[in-house]
């Protein structure tokens, strides 16, 4: 049996060359790091509840008073870019799974997320698996085959720059405890991957780069940082080795993006504009309000709505300032068998990308390899030879927090055709999720976590709200039920779905919202 530190107890079955990942030296530091920061980590998390009881009771959110000078303050710049982060015109997204790691490593983007978070399962199997893959593709030894393909690595092209999203603060991993205790997914991803991909990575002349998603304050920033100071003295590795982009994907964290980027300005590699769960944190956190923050169909939501408008002109404005990369939102949209679908996605891709690159950002994501050349000609015909943007500093924005809460004035109405639209996303994500698959295709879109959240989201506030849609209907607990019959009934085998329909109506009709639906899906596996 293999011998782990004496504090630290793996729960989790051991299968073949997991010995290479969950090893003594990773499992030390994550005792070492659950042991320093747990407790933070925790104090941070009831921060976020008391902070929504405030606004429920009539607080608004905007910029921080006490941090103030941080933003006057004309002269502190975050670190200079990292080898392999120059250049990131395009990243593409997606799990760690065999499959994808080949393909999003050779699908001519300069930057690979690794999603760990939102994009997978955190079962055991992918836990493990998804690091033993990034090892695999590090030392070039991986490769996957299926009856009818084979997928390898391409041997002499240039391949993305790998970028690990860990599991946000709030996630637990229960198959690793430390004192008897669960510890927190956030710190195992990023501890597994540091104690076997770091030195690999400095010797092929990059380094170990993260993604931190769900972050809410700069105190949450200032936690990593913490973090990042204390493994790389564990294991040896210079100060500043480690880099990280920070997704501003909550609504709290937009009026904090610089002093978010100071916490992190020795490690910082800049902001991503996390479109999607944002709009999910708007409603969240402003759930109790009443009508001044509540959003129509998800989909009628556009990026040049006033609110999201706002959003991302202050993160280029912000990054910019501050020497960081401000790095665009997913395109989620995939390659279609029929042509005319295809035309209108490729169509919308393409406005969207051109759209941030006027704006100035410095890149985009894309969720599909079939998007990576539309997302490069858009910003290749902005950059030209030039790496990136940054120069670009937009003095012209000067965005106030009245834009950034103006979400009364979206337009768009809350339709029958929206409801059944968050109904059967939600489930056919939550069927797969529940499976072991955190990245589905339905509809034409690559759906993640964050399209549950919103959909859940949007149904439970309507419901609360009392929301008369264009039936003439009111959203209630009844038509709900009614219309996942219905939604589920058209996907056939709708005994498959039984699982994933009653978390999503446990977590959309429920009278206490749940902060992550992933939470109570989380206890569903072992």
């Amino acid at each position: 049996m293999k011998e782990f530190p004496v504090a630290v107890e793996v729960t989790g079955p051991m299968g073949e060359r997991y010995d290479e990942i969950l090893t003594e030296r990773a499992l030390g530091l994550i005792e070492t790091l659950h042991r320093a920061y747990d407790g933070r980590r925790r104090e941070l998390l009831e921060r976020r509840q008391q902070r929504v009881a405030e606004i429920a009771a009539g607080a608004s959110l905007g910029f921080l008073a006490d941090t103030k000078d941080v933003r006057d303050d004309p002269e502190w710049r975050v670190a200079t870019a990292a080898p392999g982060l120059v250049d990131r015109r395009v990243e593409i997204t997606g799990p760690t799974d065999r499959k994808m790691t080949i393909n999003a490593l050779n699908s001519g983007a300069k930057v690979w997320l690794a999603d760990q978070e939102d994009a997978n399962t955190p079962t055991w199997e992918n836990v493990v698996g998804g690091q033993l893959n990034l090892l695999d593709a590090i030392t070039r030894r991986i490769d996957f085959s299926t009856d009818t393909k084979s997928y390898a690595l391409k041997p002499d092209a240039e391949l993305a720059t790998i970028v690990v999203r860990p599991r946000g603060w709030h996630l637990p991993e229960k198959h690793i405890l430390v004192d008897g205790e669960r510890t927190s997914g956030s710190l195992v991803d990023f501890a597994l991957y540091l104690s076997a991909c770091a030195q690999l990575q400095l010797d092929r002349g990059q380094g170990p780069y993260f993604y931190l998603p769900k972050m809410e304050s700069h105190l949450e920033a200032r936690l990593w940082n913490d973090v990042f100071v204390t493994a790389q003295e564990v294991l040896g590795l210079p100060r500043g080795t480690i880099r990280a982009t920070v997704l501003i994907e909550t609504y709290p964290a937009a009026f904090e993006m610089e002093e978010i980027l100071y916490e992190l300005r020795e490690h910082s590699a800049g902001l991503n504009a996390g479109r999607w769960d944002y709009m999910f944190s708007v409603i969240k956190t402003h759930r109790t309000r009443g009508t001044d923050f509540q959003l129509p169909d998800r989909n009628s939501v556009t990026m040049t709505v006033p609110f999201m408008r706002a959003y991302t002109e202050l993160l280029v404005r912000t990054c910019h300032k501050r020497g960081a990369h401000a790095i665009g939102g997913m395109a989620a949209f995939i390659p279609s068998k029929d042509p005319a679908v295809n035309e209108q996605a490729f169509a919308k891709v393409e406005a969207d990308k051109t759209r941030e690159a006027g704006d100035g950002f410095d890149g985009s994501w894309v969720a599909h390899p079939g998007m990576v050349d539309t997302c490069r000609k858009v910003f290749d015909a902005v950059l030209g030879d030039q790496p990136n943007q940054v120069g670009k500093l937009r003095e012209d924005v000067a965005v106030t927090a009245d834009q950034l809460l103006d979400v009364a004035a979206t337009p768009g109405d809350i339709t029958e055709a929206g409801l059944r639209s968050n109904v059967s996303v939600a489930v056919q994500y939550l069927a797969a999720w529940l499976d072991g698959t955190g990245a589905v295709g339905i509809f034409n879109l690559m759906e993640d976590a964050a399209t549950a959240e919103i959909s859940r989201s949007q149904i439970w506030q309507w419901r609360r709200n009392q929301v008369t849609i264009d039936t003439g209907e009111t959203v209630s607990t009844e038509l709900v039920e009614r219309i996942a019959d219905e939604e589920i009934g058209k996907l056939g085998t709708p005994e498959r779905y039984d699982a994933a329909r009653a978390l999503f109506l446990e977590v959309a009709l429920a009278d206490e919202y749940v902060d992550f639906l992933t939470l109570p899906a989380y206890e569903r596996f072992s």
